[in-house]
């Protein structure tokens, strides 16, 4: 398994709506994610600065250069848009982060 991170930004003032967000995550998206091969997602949020946090394992990262051809998952970027930092084609701004520890 790989270990995946990365960085997104969230707009002030929209934490809570996030959350919700996520709370109440669409059952064809996570079955998609699931089908990606994708296990342990979790994203963290600095209250600080709005920057948000993900980490995911996938047994294949090359996978997830299919995600945005998925209508779901453009769906989803469409969704969430107006709450988190967003490129022209809806999809989030996301910057990955290079692993330099890590203790099994």
């Amino acid at each position: 398994m790989h270990r995946v991170a990365f960085k997104m930004q969230l707009h002030k003032g929209c934490e809570e709506e996030y959350q919700r967000r996520h709370e109440a995550l669409w059952p064809d998206l996570q079955e998609l994610l699931q089908q990606t091969g994708i296990s342990e997602y979790s994203i963290f949020l600095d209250e600080t600065t709005g920057s948000l946090f993900g980490v995911l394992k996938i047994s294949n990262p090359l996978k997830l250069d299919e995600l945005p051809s998925h209508p779901v998952m453009q769906k989803w970027w469409a969704y969430m848009k107006d709450i988190m930092d967003s490129n022209p084609d809806n999809s989030p701004v996301s910057i990955p982060l290079r692993e330099v520890f890590y203790l099994p």
